[in-house]
């Protein structure tokens, strides 16, 4: 196995000029096919709530629903940094609560980083779950969490006209050196746009990755496994701009297990069944 990835391999890769890739992952087999992929983070997203469960929006995560699927994800993964990201509500309640759910994760869980969201609301709590020894992966933009404060209205998958405005880049430029001076190892910028984006990734050290409205102009790229391999129903009927269609694939070899048992015939991989009479 490649040597593992550490939050200092990000560090170098953006000294470098190195891209940085990110995948965002909710089960055990996924995991190990990304890492596999040689991939430097997956990230354990809150979006299983909505993308995986079906949720109505991403606030209806709990935190014990997020220790499984981490615990899941954790044990797929052997190379890659896993990165966990915080439900809504430990933040919100303090930084007493932020650094205890920080510690339960990396005990119960095993990850390398937590990911925080509205981290730059929070300043203390980012330093705090540092100085606990846990790195931080801090989110910011137009994020799932902080949607609302911008007048964006919450959608499972934002489009281009969600990217910061340009006449934001300097508040979204302090928001960034907030968020490395609180101690943050590495930003997560939503929806950063090229302006925008390539101005937050230049001003900072750490690296500064996203996924929706990310692009070249950041030090990497985030992306959900399901959205790169095309597994949501809708890729049925309405192909997206994926890597592939799996949906369509999983379509495909259902009907035709289907058609294997209503015809009598064996399936693929069950056990041999011998002809009758014999």
């Amino acid at each position: 196995m490649a040597e593992k990835v550490t939050t200092g391999t990000l560090q170098r890769m953006k000294d470098e000029g190195r891209k940085i890739v990110g995948v965002v992952a909710w089960d055990y087999q996924m995991a190990r096919i990304v890492d596999r992929a040689g991939v430097e983070i997956v990230s354990v997203g809150d979006t299983v709530g909505v993308n995986l469960w079906g949720h109505a929006n991403p606030f209806e995560i709990t935190m014990d629903q997020m220790v499984t699927v981490a615990q899941a994800v954790r044990r797929g993964v052997g190379r890659a940094l896993v990165s966990v990201d915080f439900p809504f509500g430990p933040l919100q309640e303090g930084t007493a609560g932020a650094v205890r759910a920080a510690i339960r994760f990396v005990k119960e869980a095993g990850v390398d980083m937590v990911k925080v969201d509205a981290a730059s609301d929070f300043p203390e709590a980012v330093t705090e779950i540092t100085r606990a020894g846990i790195p931080v992966f801090a989110q910011f933009g137009i994020t799932p969490q902080t949607a609302l404060r911008y007048g964006v209205e919450y959608k499972a998958i934002p489009s281009a006209d969600d990217a910061v405005p340009v006449e934001m880049k300097d508040a979204m430029v302090a928001e960034a050196k907030r968020l490395e001076d609180a101690g943050a190892v590495l930003l997560n910028f939503t929806n950063s746009g090229p302006v925008v984006g390539a101005a937050v990734a230049a001003a900072v050290s750490v690296p500064v990755v996203g996924g929706f409205g990310g692009g070249p102009w950041l030090d990497g790229r985030m992306r959900m496994a399901h959205a790169a391999i095309g597994y949501a129903a809708s890729a049925i009927d309405d192909p997206p701009d994926t890597y592939a269609n799996v949906a369509r694939t999983s379509l495909d070899a259902i009907s035709a297990y289907a058609s294997d048992v209503r015809a009598a015939r064996q399936v693929a991989g069950g056990i041999p069944v011998p002809p009758a009479g014999n």
